[in-house]
């Protein structure tokens, strides 16, 4: 089963907190100083947000798959298309340690589809 990703960059992220807990319903499933994400099941999506200095708007977009087959096969697609792919092993993102293939829409928009591999006490391999 996949679940649809995405990550939005904030301004203020306790004001954000309390309007995505309102807007949701529930709590952040993993809550950091400058990180928040919300595992949804209805509709099936990860959705996070970070407070770390980008300009506030859409991030990211992903796929977050539930094993390595779901991930090669994901990976073997976008060879398949012939696009320009930066594949990370074990990298450290968003609190998680994971395997990772990005690439870009036709309008620089980001796609990330990854594996979760476990989590990790920073928010990237740097902090």
């Amino acid at each position: 089963m996949k679940r649809m990703h995405l990550h939005v960059a904030v301004d203020n992220l306790a004001k954000s907190i309390h309007f995505y807990n309102t807007l949701f319903g529930i709590s952040p499933t993993v809550e950091k100083v400058d990180y928040a994400k919300w595992m949804l099941d209805d509709p099936l999506v990860n959705f996070a947000i970070s407070q770390r200095g980008a300009k506030a708007g859409l991030d990211h977009i992903g796929s977050q798959v539930e094993n390595n087959d779901e991930l090669t096969e994901s990976k073997s697609r976008l060879e398949a298309a012939d696009m320009s792919m930066l594949t990370q092993e074990s990298t450290t993102c968003c609190y998680a340690k994971s395997d990772k293939h990005w690439v870009q829409d036709p309008s620089g928009i980001a796609w990330e589809t990854y594996h979760t591999l476990e989590s990790a006490p920073t928010f990237n391999n740097t902090s």
